[in-house]
């Protein structure tokens, strides 16, 4: 290969010290070139030829978000809260308590939720906490971690890896910054190369109309160019992985002869929870664990069906069951919330249509208080689904399922004996997958004080999994939030579904 003039440029620059490691600061003042692109294009060249040595150092640099900022100035939401609890008899340490100190409702349920990955339980709604010395400890390490980034950027192998895991997977704690230092250095080739190769002449790189109505073109000396060098494949426009899963998965249960169901995502507690038979005081129903609404407040519920669940929660109604024995809230049932299962979908749609078979299903997003973290997101796809008829049965179910996660390309699946509090029996479904038993949705029949009320007496076949869990399973990943990160080139590596 010909050198061109910026390659014997470079190179020239760099045998005026043969043995030394060039950094892209020291390149560019021997050279003058102002342009780093200059130094990247002839050292590619350069290397390709080998004449030169390309050496890559990665380095990732931490610094604080602007919450992390907000943090330093006015303390981490785990230590504010944290210190509030440690300041009130036992007693006191209530949720109630909590908004009376001043915390505001965006605050209370991921601050709650921290405490809670600390050791921090809710007993009868009361904070109970069984070693404070060591959840401080832990609070002060992440005040330390934070207050080392204040003003400064810090070298990601100076610091904690465990600390960096932890606020990386907290909106705008931290920032992590990856750079690649590059630097050059000769090759014995490069070293030993000839003097007379170096000279600079002037190549011709166009060539156009007015280039060959001057004279001497003709003995002019041209840029040669690599016609069989590689080029890069441009990519295509390909749905997103994860509608790419959902189309698939809609196709299976087509296939299997469901039909497909939607709903609000906006929705009543007395839908989302009441007609599920979860009692008033379950922990899920907290303000930590479901994103109720101000907006709007309540969600009227014909008077009628209140009085049902009443008598459901309370006594059992005529269903067999005693009931929760507690009084049923009705003002509760009415609240406005973000739908915490697409369970939600079908239990309208038994109501709605009480005596006619049906074999439906649904996918839609669901929302929950979680952390976010590797496997956890406030927000997620939940699939759904239902065999409402005379015969159905547990046996039914199993089959079912089988035949879908057979259809994914997964035949070997389980089930073992589970507890949920609207079905009985209950089942968690598992698959084979690298050699181990994954857990990816639960089953089982409906209970009676879910489905009487609702006017049906026929069993009701019903299950729901995570589609990330599955997606984290059928494209490979590790972290599930690598479903949303807008990184085009990590989605295009991902399998065509």
């Amino acid at each position: 290969m010909t050198l061109g003039n910026n390659e014997k440029k470079m190179l020239s620059a760099m045998r005026t010290k043969m043995n030394h490691i060039w950094s892209l600061d020291e390149l560019l003042e021997v050279t003058k070139w102002e342009d780093q692109v200059h130094i990247a294009g002839s050292g590619q060249a350069l290397m390709d030829e080998e004449f030169v040595e390309i050496i890559e150092t990665k380095r990732k640099i931490v610094s604080l978000g602007s919450e992390g900022d907000r943090a330093v100035k006015n303390g981490l939401l785990e230590f504010r809260l944290w210190s509030w609890i440690i300041g009130q008899t036992k007693s006191n340490r209530t949720m109630k308590g909590l908004f009376e100190a001043g915390f505001e409702r965006f605050e209370a349920g991921p601050g709650v939720g921290l405490l809670k990955s600390l050791g921090v339980s809710i007993d009868a709604g009361i904070f109970i906490s069984t070693n404070e010395d060591q959840i401080t400890s832990q609070i002060e390490e992440r005040i330390k971690f934070i207050s080392q980034l204040s003003n400064n950027k810090i070298n990601s192998n100076e610091l904690d890896d465990k600390m960096i895991e932890h606020f990386i997977g907290r909106k705008n704690l931290i920032n992590v910054e990856e750079y690649v230092i590059r630097e050059w250095k000769l090759t014995k080739k490069g070293i030993d190369i000839d003097d007379s190769r170096l000279e600079e002449i002037e190549l011709i790189g166009e060539i156009t109309p007015d280039f060959l109505q001057k004279e001497g073109w003709e003995q002019a000396q041209y840029k040669e160019f690599d016609i069989n060098a590689d080029a890069p494949i441009p990519m295509g426009g390909r749905p997103h992985p994860m509608q790419s899963l959902i189309e698939r998965i809609r196709s299976v249960f087509l296939e299997m002869g469901f039909s497909e169901i939607e709903g609000d995502y906006v929705q009543s507690a007395g839908w989302n929870m009441d007609a599920l038979f979860i009692p008033q005081s379950h922990p899920a129903r907290t303000m930590q664990d479901t994103f109720y609404l101000d907006e709007p407040k309540e969600i009227d519920i014909p008077e009628d069906m209140l009085d049902l669940w009443a008598s459901v929660h309370e006594s059992g109604h005529d269903t067999g069951s005693l009931g929760w024995g507690a009084k049923f809230d009705k003002e509760e049932s009415k609240k406005s919330l973000l739908r915490t299962h697409t369970t939600v979908n079908t239990v309208k749609h038994i109501a709605q249509n009480p005596e006619s078979p049906c074999r439906v299903f649904g996918i839609g997003r669901v929302f929950r208080q979680e952390t976010i973290d590797r496997t956890h997101l406030p927000e997620f796809h939940q699939i759904e689904g239902i065999i409402h008829e005379p015969n159905a049965s547990l046996p039914m179910l199993i089959s079912t399922l089988k035949t879908f996660y057979s259809k994914m390309g997964y035949p070997d699946v389980r089930v073992r004996p589970a507890y949920f509090p609207y079905t009985e029996p209950s089942v968690e479904v598992e698959v084979y997958w690298r050699g181990k038993w994954l857990e990816l949705g639960g089953a089982g029949i409906f209970r009676p004080e879910v489905t009487e009320p609702l006017g049906s007496e026929w069993p009701v076949c019903a299950w729901g999994m995570g589609l990330e869990r599955l997606a984290m399973l059928v494209l490979e990943l590790d972290d599930i939030r690598e479903l949303y990160q807008p990184d085009l080139e990590r989605l295009s590596r991902m399998p065509i579904l």
